[in-house]
């Protein structure tokens, strides 16, 4: 259960979501939105916070939505969902800035992929690795479990924060988000045979649940 949790944890972190909250407004800036509000008078930088800020406000009605359909799609079936939405937003991002087009149409295609990536991400990738880490593990070692489970979530924020930077210097935009697309394409594929849906099940059901399992384990 600590192996399930903590490799979906790691696959959440190197998503890019936190060197993506961290480095918007250079992200942008690389994207060319400064063209999109040139014609305001606001220059390159200014536009990319102020965008970067509309972003994060779009992201509080999605979080909202993550927590009405957790309890009603569930934790799997929400996760098999946005996976694939923002696996696509990374990949429009990746092709918008590996094939030539016009400057506003690229600008816009790169700001909305961004804005579609920060809300799929916080109404599943987001809260439900949380989620699970809190219903999965036995009581007895329940804090013990969580603890090494925010501990690898804070190394994968470290990793991803300072290794950004150096990814949009060395292979570009195009290039860190092509990796971060595969993540999600490798954790799509390991919730699909690996993470089972605890929705509406107690504790003491999804403890005996994971229990029986890893008895037919040894068995076989």
């Amino acid at each position: 259960m600590l192996l399930l949790t903590g490799f979906v944890y790691k696959p959440k972190q190197f998503s890019g979501i936190n060197g993506v909250l961290y480095y918007t407004p250079q992200i942008l800036e690389q994207a060319g939105v400064g063209i999109l509000l040139a014609n305001m008078g606001i220059g390159s930088e200014s536009a990319s916070f102020l965008i970067s800020g509309v972003t994060t406000l779009l992201m509080l009605p999605s979080i909202g939505v993550a927590m009405k359909l957790i309890d009603l799609a569930g934790r799997r079936m929400l996760l098999l969902a946005t996976l694939p939405v923002l696996l696509a937003s990374l990949i429009v991002l990746v092709l918008s800035n590996t094939i030539p087009m016009d400057s506003v149409v690229h600008a816009v295609i790169s700001t909305v992929s961004v804005v579609v990536y920060f809300c799929t991400f916080v109404m599943g990738f987001g809260p439900i690795p949380n989620t699970l880490c809190s219903e999965i593990f036995p009581t007895r070692v329940r804090g013990l479990c969580i603890a090494i489970c925010a501990l690898t979530f804070w190394v994968g924020d470290i990793i991803v924060t300072y290794t950004l930077p150096v990814l949009l210097t060395t292979i570009g935009l195009a290039g860190a988000f092509g990796i971060y697309a595969v993540v999600c394409t490798i954790s799509w594929f390991f919730v699909y045979f690996k993470v089972p849906e605890t929705k509406g099940m107690p504790l003491e059901v999804i403890t005996e649940f994971f229990a029986m399992g890893a008895a037919n384990k040894k068995a076989n």
